[in-house]
């Protein structure tokens, strides 16, 4: 066929030009092709000279992206045009190919249009991004000559009679109006930058985030398509293939979305919400909702108009595929158009669409639009909701600061209920905003959806829509089942972590009683109930799964089979068949949704309501003052003062925000020249006289102080001063109010009356307020709780507190509390993590490191609320002198000091005796002696009593009750944190290359082991039945597809043969194959969905049991190397995603794989032309999964990484609420919360734009391969190679394939992380256990063994691991039956390790223990330790009763029991309980003092009876009477036993019979202890003396 501009057909229509020239058509098409021609060679040299060089660098440096004035509306344009032109293209080819010859003026001027419309975007891109706004002249010159070239086009039509009911002239019409709008938009930025006709050109600087190029987060400042696509993202992923993410690699966020700024905004509507509800509570829950959607409303309602368009747009598919099925079945006959003006044919817009091309095109627009739209919604949802959950956690955060204190400790509100308003109410806020759109666009996607199928079925389809539509209530109620069965599995787990975490923190003690059968049932036991509940959990998972899958399957059947057989007439054909089953695809998924939106939305209010209640909760009272809010954010940064600045009238706001902005200054005062110690006395220092003006720090006139507004006073009658730089000590009876006082002069307790004042020179000098406003506002105080407080930070951020880091000073405080020692024998020092994220510290490191902070603060004020209670008496000793006295008083600071150590009492320089809430009396020392006579004397008795042992320094003897940390000191030099990460096999070439190689791939072994475990029936039964399932799916919609084909060609017959009366086609036996294939389908969806279930539940119950096995039989050395937070996490994270995530994944995953896997199968069946085209669509879907799945990993655990410190932060601050207020420390912790806010918000983000990354890229291959199985379906169907049916059915899969890709890549990605934890289990699997076999049986060792208590130690060498050093080195002793032996020795000189080798905890690598002749390394492990008594320096109690504690095997009498407690010193203590022996003890024994717990310890020893009894430093934390009474006891009730003591303080071995001094692991002296005392030289002498 000839080929030309004009066609070729003879004749001279084409170039005719006798009415003018402008009334040729060929011609006026031809002008449109100029203005295209000018841009491309216009643009072209600029975009490859001026740009290709520069092109990376302006991507890399983002600094001067901007966007010019209707840069969004510039591209929304942009798009309609070219989806106007490929039309115009389309219509062309359509309309052209009715005539003789080719008319290239129809389509190729638009196609040329179609090239400088993608040439104008791209131009004007490089030039917003470059800010060079001078180049953009160019375009305004294309947009003038394009719009009057279609307009002269457009007038010509309309000259010509062309009108509406032809295509062309309504593109044409389009084309000019979108012309004349972008022409428009040029000239608005003109008139805007002023870049040119104007002299003043206007700068215009880029948004402040791109000039820092800390921010790498740049969705926000992208372009539209860049948004859509998030294209941006692409070099974040392909770097995330090359390095591990980490929180430097994704930046800081934009501020816009800033936890600060999302907070100023909730606060201005919360304030918004105040002035219009004067009246009603402010905070209430509809005030809240109020103005939660008065700050977040906006991009909800964009998220909801994009969801909108979205569920609309995918209505299209269902009609397409009708069209086009409906088309070809007719073999595709355009109807001939009947109009020819200018020369050539016009269609209308009827007989356009009647082609099935341009459908299949249509279709992929149209699914294009939709897959942006959905995710742009979902993205913007997630969003709002990222930020809404910061504004809100930052809320929260602000409330905290002001709560009463009263409300924590009267337990109105508990530290776990904030942690649960943070980690759990703020989420469910953000879920159901990410939720919310789908509240308004699912009644859209169902009516639309019912009236479609009304449309194509008739009343049947209302039918299949009731059936769903009946359904939904019941699917709510199992998903109402399914969160009842979630949150009865929370509770026994957290029961069985409770029990978990006391078994393995009391491990040692365990395997040193063979106690561990009895915890290892006790856990097993709640196991066994969780259990339980996750059976329930799991059935309900498989009927939701169950209904997921057979309600759209039973819809169908109902649906067709009712049309088939009420409506004879109907239309059975198959454009009708495969519509509605699409349509009912589309109908199932709202109302499968409707489930959790509801169960979201109730949450949500639930949670609104929480948060009413907490942020209405009562306020400290100096709060409610606005002068001190100003005052107190004077000294500190921008961020505090945000509530106050919302407050303000601009102006003042804007002088106040100046203020803020200054720095913190620190105060560095020089410390006076420190006095000689040994000249020091008392009396000597000047007398003080309270009476003058400025000498007093604090001074309180007639106050009341109560804990609860309508409660009784706590304090009464207070009428106290503090001296201004001396040594203020409080005493008086435990529970006298102390501690309450302390508070009460911080501001924590509630003032009925009186007056609390401080002096000026203690409030903060350098913000220099205190006369500004004339009163005087308290300033830091250095405050050591009572009960110590720590941080989730190293032991040198505990000491220094956010202070600047001095040396001279850090090493000064770090001597004054002993630290030095304790530090010494961490991991990694003073850089070790404590607390919650890091090792656990014992009371008395965690008292001293909390005193150490307060000395360290260069406050004028020091508060110390009895810091030596967990103290021993040196420790005591050395802090009072040498921290208190020298480092503090010193320095004239202000010290107030409460103890009950009245040894220290001459050291004060003002006393204030406290007794029942009243001052008793306050004065000096000398005041006191001369008013308080009686009181004076029993001071002085009990001073006598405690000072007897300790007046002397104590310079040899270093300290042993260092707390034996899980980590023997070898073992702390490798750092043994768990690599979460592969470690690669190889030793050598760990290189980078390898272990990003290792990052990519897949943890098929982890798979293997997770479905090797579910055993061998279970795993066909579970392959079998998926590969069925999805057989037997394939099959209904192919029975589908003939019984439509035998339907439409029953009724083209009659209509070839003109045959009037021909048989009616019966439909029963299709029907019927049809009924019992979807019930066939229907039953293995359930046994699909059991099985999975099923799997999971085998699986997750083998590997818990596997995994506690293990751990409690793995030697002590596995405890001491690994940390306890990551065994823990073994069984509460690892184990939680096991019970409950990887079945769901796994279940999603194969569902989805096979669903693609068969529609590719099923459209390469129907077009094997197909094929070709897959190869590289599967090769593009490789390489984007692989490299999402790197990245996803990455950023899910930053994200959950990121939670811990922000959730820690909450509760380090309610638990420490007191020492930051008093400190003043509030605004660096605001700060704090905002950066940990930030990091979670950003990781957050980053996880959500990399899902939708791939989410855009897998729908848009998905789409297509809708387009090439159309296109490729269409044409075998023409030419007579297969059925309409079967093109249906091709195209119901390939839409099938569209959804189903990105869930199966996002599948993948979960279940890879899921499976790191089956990983993780399985490396601890590996773990040797001990070996508990013994070469003796049961029969050979005497029942009453060992009877007499005869020890030989013959040579003996033990280390803590075979690679470590000897820890004893050829120890040789005996031991005779009753005797008492003493062993001392320095910390580290072996004393436990030789306490520890009688058990075999540690390993005997050399010679041997025989006890009454049986050498111990032959016994079963169990029989050993079961038949010795130790107590350990640490106290471990368990949570339980008493009686459990003391006997857990319940071998014992009530009478045997008492016993033991009565020789223990407990007997009245424990008879004063509720319940006595069944008395409950807490988790810890945290409802004991340190000393109790000990003596308990011993009783649990006593109980045993055994007839060896070894006591390690097990009188430490108990006090010297105590002590005393105990050595008594022990003497006396084990005088015939054999009792071998590690001891703590040297004078209480001074009576044994022999006496073992160690020093590194060798016996140094082995003697009694006379002759030793006798021996000047001796070592044990010098101890002796060094304890006196």
């Amino acid at each position: 066929m000839a080929l030309a501009f004009c066609g070729d057909e003879g004749n001279s229509t084409a170039y005719n030009v006798d009415h003018g020239v402008l009334n040729n058509g060929c011609f006026v098409d031809a002008l449109n092709v100029v203005p295209h021609v000018f841009l491309l060679f216009i643009t072209f040299p600029i975009l490859f000279i001026g740009w290709g060089s520069q092109s990376s660098k302006v991507h890399i440096h983002h600094s001067t992206w901007l966007h010019f004035p209707g840069h969004n509306l510039r591209w929304i344009l942009t798009f309609i045009l070219l989806f106007v032109l490929v039309c115009e293209i389309a219509e062309g080819i359509v309309s052209d190919g009715v005539s003789e010859s080719r008319h290239l003026h129809l389509y190729m001027p638009a196609g040329m249009a179609f090239l400088a419309a993608i040439t104008s975007v791209v131009y004007y891109h490089n030039i917003e991004t470059s800010n060079f706004p001078k180049l953009l002249i160019a375009l305004l010159f294309y947009w003038t000559l394009a719009f009057i070239t279609k307009t002269i086009k457009f007038v010509k039509f309309c000259d010509n009679g062309v009108g509406f009911s032809q295509l062309r002239f309504c593109l044409t019409g389009l084309l000019v109006v979108l012309y004349g709008m972008l022409l428009a938009v040029e000239i608005n930025v003109i008139r805007v930058r002023r870049y040119v006709f104007f002299k003043t050109p206007k700068e215009v600087k880029p948004p402040e985030d791109l000039q820092d190029l800390g921010v790498r987060f740049l969705q926000p400042f992208v372009n539209l398509l860049s948004k859509g696509t998030y294209w941006w993202m692409n070099t974040f992923i392909k770097t995330a293939h090359k390095k591990p993410i980490d929180l430097k690699t994704i930046g800081k966020l934009p501020i816009a979305m800033r936890a600060l700024t999302n907070y100023i905004l909730l606060n201005e509507a919360f304030e918004a919400q105040k002035v219009c509800k004067r009246s009603s509570s402010p905070q209430g829950s509809r005030s809240i909702w109020r103005a939660l959607c008065c700050a977040f409303g906006r991009p909800l309602l964009l998220s909801s108009t994009f969801r909108i368009l979205a569920d609309l747009l995918g209505f299209a598919g269902p009609l397409c595929i009708s069209g086009i099925v409906h088309n070809v079945g007719k073999g595709n006959n355009t109807i001939r158009p009947q109009i020819k003006i200018l020369g050539v044919f016009f269609i209308s817009s009827q007989e356009f669409l009647s082609n099935a091309y341009v459908l299949a095109v249509l279709l992929f627009f149209a699914l294009l639009l939709q897959r942006t739209f959905l995710q742009a919604s979902y993205y913007v949802a997630i969003e709002t909701g990222i930020n809404l959950r910061g504004a809100i956690q930052t809320k929260i955060y602000n409330k905290i600061m002001q709560l009463s204190t009263s409300n924590m400790s009267m337990g109105e509100m508990t530290a776990g209920q904030i942690c649960n308003l943070v980690a759990i109410d703020t989420n469910q806020l953000m879920w159901f905003f990410f939720l919310c759109p789908n509240l308004w666009a699912m009644p859209v996607q169902i009516i639309v959806g019912v009236l479609l199928l009304y449309y194509l079925l008739g009343i049947s389809a209302l039918i299949g829509a009731a059936v769903i539509i009946v359904l939904a209530p019941v699917q709510y109620f199992v998903a109402t089942k399914l969160s009842q069965a979630q949150r009865s599995t929370l509770e026994y787990s957290n029961e069985r972590l409770k029990k978990t975490n006391e078994m393995l923190r009391g491990i040692k003690l365990l395997k040193l009683y063979a106690w561990e059968h009895i915890f290892h049932s006790s856990v097993e036991e709640t196991r066994q109930k969780e259990m339980t509940s996750l059976k329930s959990f799991a059935l309900y998972t498989s009927i939701s799964i169950f209904m997921n899958a057979a309600i759209p399957i039973a819809a169908v059947l109902i649906t067709f089979v009712v049309h088939a057989h009420l409506t004879r007439k109907a239309d059975f054909s198959p454009s009708v068949a495969f519509a509605s089953l699409s349509l009912f695809h589309i109908l199932v998924s709202p109302l499968f949704l409707l489930s959790s939106v509801v169960r979201s939305t109730v949450k949500a209010l639930v949670s609104v309501q929480k948060l009413s209640e907490f942020l209405s909760s009562e306020e400290i009272g100096e709060e409610h003052d606005k002068s001190s809010e100003l005052r107190s954010a004077d000294n500190h940064s921008k961020y505090q003062a945000v509530d106050i600045l919302l407050m303000l009238p601009p102006i003042s706001a804007y002088f106040c925000l100046s203020d803020f902005a200054q720095p913190l200054k620190v105060v560095n005062r020089k410390r006076p020249a420190r006095e000689d110690w040994n000249n020091y006395s008392s009396h000597m220092r000047r007398p003080i006289n309270i009476t003058e003006a400025d000498d007093f720090c604090v001074k309180i006139t007639n106050g009341f102080f109560t804990w609860t507004p309508e409660g009784p006073p706590a304090l009464s009658n207070i009428d106290i001063r503090i001296p201004q730089g001396q040594l203020t000590m409080i005493v008086g009876q435990v529970g006298c109010g102390k501690s309450s006082l302390l508070l009460a002069i911080l501001g924590e307790m509630q003032k009925i009356s009186g007056n609390i004042s401080w002096s000026s020179c203690t409030s903060d000098s350098e913000t220099g307020e205190d006369f500004r406003y004339g009163i005087v506002k308290r300033g830091a105080v250095a405050y050591a709780s009572q009960k110590p407080w720590l941080l989730n930070a190293t032991v040198e951020e505990n000491i220094t507190f956010e202070s600047s880091f001095n040396k001279q000073r850090y090493k000064a405080v770090i001597d004054a509390c002993s630290l030095q020692p304790d530090i010494d024998i961490l991991p990694h020092g003073d850089q070790t993590q404590i607390g919650e994220r890091g090792i656990n510290l014992s009371g008395g490191q965690r008292q001293r490191i909390s005193v150490a902070r307060a000395l360290y603060q260069q406050t004028n004020v020091v508060f110390l609320d009895d810091p030596f209670s967990a103290l021993d008496i040196h420790l005591s000793d050395h802090l009072m002198q040498e921290g208190i006295l020298k480092m503090l008083r010193e320095d004239k600071r202000t010290i107030v000091l409460v103890t009950h150590k009245l040894q220290y009492l001459p050291h004060a320089d003002w006393i204030i005796a406290m007794k029942d809430g009243n001052i008793q009396r306050e004065g000096t020392l000398k005041d006191i002696q001369k008013s308080e006579t009686e009181l004076f004397e029993h001071w002085k008795t009990l001073m006598n009593r405690q000072d007897q042992e300790l007046e002397k320094e104590n310079p040899v003897l270093e300290r042993t009750n260092l707390r034996r940390t899980m980590y023997s000191r070898e073992a702390l030099l490798k750092d043994d944190e768990e690599d979460e990460e592969d470690v690669t096999e190889s030793d050598d070439d760990d290189n980078l290359s390898s272990v990003l190689h290792q990052r990519a791939k897949m943890p098929w072994r982890a798979c293997g082991k997770y479905l090797s475990a579910a055993g061998i029936l279970l795993l066909p039964l579970l392959l079998l039945s998926q590969l069925l399932k999805h057989t037997v799916m394939v099959a209904i919609d192919y029975c589908l597809a003939l019984w439509t084909e035998h339907v439409i060609s029953l009724k083209i017959e009659p209509e070839t043969k003109n045959c009037s009366h021909c048989m009616e086609f019966d439909h029963s036996q299709y029907s019927k194959i049809f009924s019992v294939l979807c019930c066939l389908g229907i039953v293995l969806c359930l046994v699909t969905s059991i099985a999975v279930e099923w799997t999971g539940l085998k699986v997750t119950k083998k590997l818990h049991s596997s995994l506690l096995n293990k751990i409690i039989l793995a030697p002590m050395r596995f405890f001491e190397t690994t940390p306890l937070g990551s065994i823990l996490n073994r069984f509460s994270a690892d184990c939680n995603t096991i019970d409950q995530h990887i079945p769901a994944t796994l279940e999603c995953l194969s569902r989805s794989t096979l669903l693609c896997v068969s529609a590719l199968a099923v459209i390469s069946y129907v077009t094997p032309m197909f094929l070709i085209a897959l190869v590289p669509l599967a090769i593009m879907c490789y390489f984007i999964q692989k490299y999402f799945r790197v990245a996803s990993r990455d950023l899910q655990q930053l994200d959950d990484s990121t939670q811990l410190p922000l959730l820690s932060h909450f509760s380090e601050t309610v638990e420490g609420l007191t020492t930051i207020r008093a400190f003043r420390y509030e605004a660096k912790f605001r700060q704090k919360l905002l950066e940990y806010t930030d990091s979670n918000n950003i990781a957050s983000l980053f996880l959500t734009a990399a899902n939708r990354w791939l989410e855009v890229r897998m729908e848009y291959i998905g789409a297509c391969v809708v387009l090439i199985a159309a296109v490729t379906s269409i044409t075998s169907c023409l030419y007579n190679k297969i059925t309409s049916g079967l093109v249906g059915l091709g195209l119901t899969y390939a839409l099938m394939v569209s959804n189903y890709l990105n869930w199966m890549v996002r599948n993948l990605a979960d279940m890879e992380i899921q499976l790191g934890a089956v990983k993780r289990i399985n490396g601890l699997l590996k773990t040797e256990a001990e070996n508990y076999e013994g070469l003796l049986s049961s029969s050979q060792i005497p029942q009453n063994w060992p009877d007499r208590g005869e020890i030989q130690i013959q040579n003996l060498s033990v280390r803590y691991d075979s690679n470590l050093k000897p820890v004893l080195k050829h120890v040789n002793a005996h031991i005779s039956p009753g005797q008492k032996i003493g062993i001392c020795g320095r910390t580290g000189s072996g004393k436990s390790s030789f306490s520890l080798a009688f058990f075999r905890m540690v390993d005997t690598f050399e010679g041997r223990i025989i006890i009454d002749g049986i050498d111990i390394a032959k016994l079963p492990l169990q029989t050993l330790r079961s038949r010795l008594s130790i107590i350990l320096q640490d106290p471990i109690l368990f949570s339980g009763t008493i009686r459990f504690n003391l006997d857990p095997e319940k071998k014992c009498t009530d009478s045997m029991l008492w016993e033991a407690l009565e020789i223990a010193q407990l007997k009245h203590v424990v008879k004063a309980l509720p319940g006595g022996l069944d008395a409950i003890v807490t988790e810890g024994g945290e409802n004991f003092s340190q000393g109790q717990r000990q003596l308990f310890c011993l009783a649990r020893a006593f109980v045993r009876k055994t007839s060896i009894f070894i006591m390690d430093e097990a009188t430490a934390s108990i006090d010297m009477a105590t002590e005393n009474i105990l050595q008594k006891v022990v003497m006396t009730a084990f005088a015939d036993r054999t009792v071998v003591t590690i001891a703590h303080r040297v004078h209480t071995i001074l009576n044994s019979d022999l006496v073992i001094v160690m020093k590194r692991g060798v016996i140094l002296e082995y003697d009694k202890p006379e002759v030793l005392l006798e021996q000047e030289d001796s070592v044990f002498a010098s101890f002796v003396q060094a304890d006196k």
